[in-house]
């Protein structure tokens, strides 16, 4: 480990060579995105020194963001906060020919030593300020009240950052982030993982190539026993890979949400949440359900429609997709209501689909890396972390007021005089 003192140092939705990542074995890798499980991270604010919306996903990777890095020997790339993602994040990084330095940036001396043992060449800096001369790009693993400040010391001093979910706390502090972004010329880029992951890829093309005729609903569930954090709510900790999921899936973002919170063991924070969000293209509903407080822990996607249903199980080693040939239909009339029953079932195949064993994190990584030296755009931009920011603080705030609450009220577009069409359009909604 080197101390500060010696450093001197294909498709439009995937990644290029994305497919390429496997897991030889076969067997579903521990790193795949685990959400509230950053055990023992720090608050970590004192690694600061101090103290209108796009479509969430991007349709093409062919669009130029920011001026290409120059140093092609390899990227001097920072760690900020070595918790549980923090240290992921090192191990990738080490594993890619694009990253030439490897830096963890914690003021806990301990987490550095810890990781040097297997990484004998990692530099350590006991904060951001330190750091920055010493690295192109920062990525962002800590607690989510301190993503802002510290990406905008980053980008201010022409660095390239990545931000692990949640982008921020608020929509106007990511649109804040955005705006110093591109002021710099720098890539900024948010941890969606799951958008890199192939399954969810997989979800994506069926919904595309209407696979599963009309499609009635998606539902999730992302329940554990804990991990509480300090900072932050189970809707902000555990909703943005659900979110992120199904707006990648649907290739939209919701127009409206609603949201349900409860606070059990904690009585500062949510600890178990209930959110629907609706979207107008496809014409759909889906239901999010988050909790800190389950017994058995379940990362589960499951998608209805008129032909056909599938079931994404993160946690299922063997069968982790699976498209049942399943559903119902009106018979063509009732001769007896009284006696016949009101709907007919279909009983097919369940059809295991091949899935590409990747590990989400690292393809994640690499596209980062690719961008800063490329220009390109990346897949999980700014705009795409903040769709996601908009749709939790309008769940924050229908569970607050105890209504359906249009993302355009988050997101600024209304104009004076609007509220006629504020009213249509949720008359529309609730009319389904």
């Amino acid at each position: 480990m080197h101390a500060a003192a010696d450093a001197s140092t294909e498709s439009a939705d995937r990644p290029v060579g994305a497919d390429l990542r496997s897991d030889e074995s076969g067997e579903p890798d521990p790193t795949l995105p685990e959400d509230s499980e950053r055990a023992g991270q720090e608050q970590a604010e004192n690694l600061s020194g101090d103290d209108s919306p796009s479509l969430p996903i991007s349709e093409t990777s062919t669009q130029q963001s920011a001026a290409p890095a120059t140093n092609r020997a390899g990227l001097r790339v920072g760690v900020v906060g070595c918790g549980y993602w923090g240290s992921k994040h090192v191990r990738v990084l080490h594993t890619l020919e694009m990253v030439g330095t490897v830096a963890v940036i914690d003021p806990n001396p301990d987490r550095a030593l810890q990781l040097s043992r297997n990484y004998p060449a990692l530099e350590a800096y006991k904060d951001l300020d330190e750091a920055i001369p010493h690295v192109d790009a920062v990525i962002i693993a800590t607690s989510p009240s301190t993503h802002k400040p510290l990406a905008l010391k980053a980008i201010a001093a022409g660095v390239h950052v990545m931000v692990e979910k949640p982008l921020a706390t608020t929509a106007a502090d990511a649109r804040e982030m955005i705006a110093a972004a591109k002021a710099a010329g720098v890539v900024l880029m948010v941890g969606h993982t799951f958008e890199y992951h192939s399954a969810v890829w997989q979800l994506r093309e069926m919904v595309q190539n209407r696979e599963l005729g009309k499609l009635y609903y998606l539902e999730t569930a992302r329940l554990n026993l804990g991990l509480y954090q300090r900072d932050c709510n189970v809707l902000f900790d555990l909703a943005p890979n659900d979110v992120s999921i199904v707006n990648y899936v649907l290739g939209d973002m919701p127009v409206s949400v609603q949201c349900w919170t409860s606070r059990h063991a904690n009585p500062q924070l949510e600890d178990v949440a209930y959110l629907r969000l609706h979207y107008m293209d496809p014409d759909v509903t889906a239901n999010i359900h988050v909790s800190w407080l389950n017994p058995d822990k379940v990362r589960k996607v499951t998608m209805v429609g008129s032909e056909k249903m599938v079931v994404f199980d993160d946690l299922a080693t063997q069968e982790r997709m699976k498209v049942h040939d399943k559903g119902v239909s009106r018979p063509p009339r009732l001769v007896d209501e009284l006696t016949e029953p009101p709907m007919s079932y279909r009983y097919g195949d369940v059809v295991l689909p091949h899935l590409v064993m990747n590990e989400p994190l690292m393809v994640e990584d690499e596209h980062f890396a690719e961008c800063i030296l490329t220009g390109l755009t990346p897949l999980t931009s700014g705009a795409n972390g903040l769709a996601v920011v908009e749709v939790l603080e309008a769940a924050q705030m229908s569970a607050r007021e105890g209504r359906e609450v249009l993302i355009e009220e988050i997101a600024g577009k209304p104009e004076k005089g609007s509220a006629d069409q504020h009213r249509e359009t949720m008359s529309r909604l609730r009319g389904r």
